[in-house]
């Protein structure tokens, strides 16, 4: 799968969260992924529409990144999509260009995640603020992809990043990021491909294998449960 994220944020070279999650793609295990910074491409906010849909054409799945501003994007990307998208390429008459793609979302938001939900300080939850990307993956015949949401970035410990980073790395690179089964095997995957001639410590390597044996028992436990759920429901 080839993933392209297209980054929206005015000042992104002095944003930590945004540097922090592009230089966490530099693993060369992510080479299907492709970065897009509008403000850096288009400076001047001239932006080239066929290269734009030509990028579209080449990735199957398309990330939109940006800071949540006003429970919306900057205004370069609202302003991609608006020449971007056009009748013909996007909807509309032969408009299937953009057809069982995936859109996501990766949203940096500056207040606690508490505060978006019924009775919080916003009042609405991330799911309802972002229907209009949910209504242009519908008109596009996208498939939408639960957004990736980052809250307080600057106030999280580095245990937090660390986690964040694996969740970020699985949300551009899994054809199924939300389902346990595809975090697990990229787990196995990842430690598996670790050199051990890298690692440090006596036990390092024995409990490398211990977490791939764990996570390798717990999968076989959760499938036998689940047959057994399937034989009841029978």
């Amino acid at each position: 799968m080839n993933t392209l994220i297209i980054i929206s944020h005015p000042e992104m070279d002095e944003s930590s969260s945004q540097q922090f999650l592009v230089q966490s793609l530099s693993d060369p295990s992510l080479e299907n992924v492709t970065i897009h910074p509008l403000e850096k491409t288009y400076p001047d906010g001239i932006i080239d529409v066929k290269k734009e849909q030509q990028l579209l054409r080449e990735h199957d799945r398309i990330i939109f990144q940006f800071p949540f501003y006003w429970y919306s994007s900057p205004p370069l990307l609202k302003k991609w999509q608006d020449e971007v998208l056009t009748e013909h390429f996007a909807f509309g008459y032969r408009g299937n260009k953009l057809k069982n793609k995936e859109l996501g979302l990766v949203l940096s938001i500056g207040v606690a995640e508490k505060d978006y939900q019924a009775g919080g300080q916003e009042g609405f939850s991330i799911s309802e603020l972002t229907k209009p990307f949910q209504a242009m993956a519908k008109k596009t015949g996208m498939t939408y992809v639960k957004p990736l949401s980052i809250f307080q970035f600057p106030y999280k410990s580095e245990r937090d990043k660390m986690t964040l980073l694996i969740a970020y790395q699985q949300y551009v690179t899994l054809s199924k990021p939300d389902a346990l089964k595809s975090r697990e095997e990229w787990l196995v995957n990842r430690l598996e491909d670790i050199s051990y001639e890298t690692l440090t410590g006596e036990n390092a390597v024995f409990i490398i294998d211990q977490v791939v044996e764990l996570i390798e028992d717990n999968r076989m436990e959760l499938d036998e449960l689940r047959m057994h759920i399937n034989n009841f429901h029978d």
